[in-house]
């Protein structure tokens, strides 16, 4: 879970987005145009696939950017963990499926995804947010991530984790 641009192109430049971008939550019909704008980064090996339904299904955990002509320009997903009773700690968040397209890379629309994603995250009392990556993870630790080990992750996402793929984890307080 990166914004890096797949290996096979350097991002172009473009504009700033602030003001021709709308970040908004995400809707079940967004579901097919979320697996497009991941496709790319599903082909370069930096996001898992994941079928239309399953962007369906959890299109409440997504935050989108959304284009002056509608289309998706970006996306970042954050899925809450319930407490842990028995590790004393509170909920935790997961973020997720983050990308930003091509032609959108370098303008600051990552950042703004980012943001929101962590203002989402207060908002529900979420305590610590995680996140995988198998890239540099440079924007996550510019919003401050640091290495984190799995094992203070929730279990359920810890588990899930493909160790072929090598990702490492982030994490952050809120």
């Amino acid at each position: 879970m990166n914004t890096a641009t797949p290996r096979t192109a350097p991002p172009l430049p473009c504009a700033p987005v602030t003001a021709i971008c709308v970040v908004r939550p995400a809707r079940p019909e967004d579901a097919a145009a979320l697996a497009a704008l991941s496709q790319p980064f599903v082909t370069s090996g930096e996001l898992r696939r994941r079928p239309v339904a399953l962007y369906a299904a959890h299109a409440a955990d997504f935050l989108v950017a959304e284009g002056p002509g509608g289309a998706l320009e970006g996306c970042l997903a954050l899925r809450v963990h319930a407490a842990d009773a028995e590790g004393g700690r509170g909920p935790a968040g997961v973020l997720y499926n983050f990308c930003v397209a091509r032609h959108r890379q370098g303008s600051g629309l990552g950042g703004r995804l980012l943001r929101a994603v962590l203002a989402r995250a207060r908002a529900q009392s979420v305590g610590c947010l995680f996140t995988a990556t198998v890239g540099s993870g440079g924007l996550f630790l510019r919003h401050g991530f640091a290495p984190a080990g799995v094992r203070l992750a929730p279990p359920v996402w810890a588990t899930s984790l493909d160790p072929r793929r090598n990702a490492r984890v982030l994490a952050r307080p809120l």
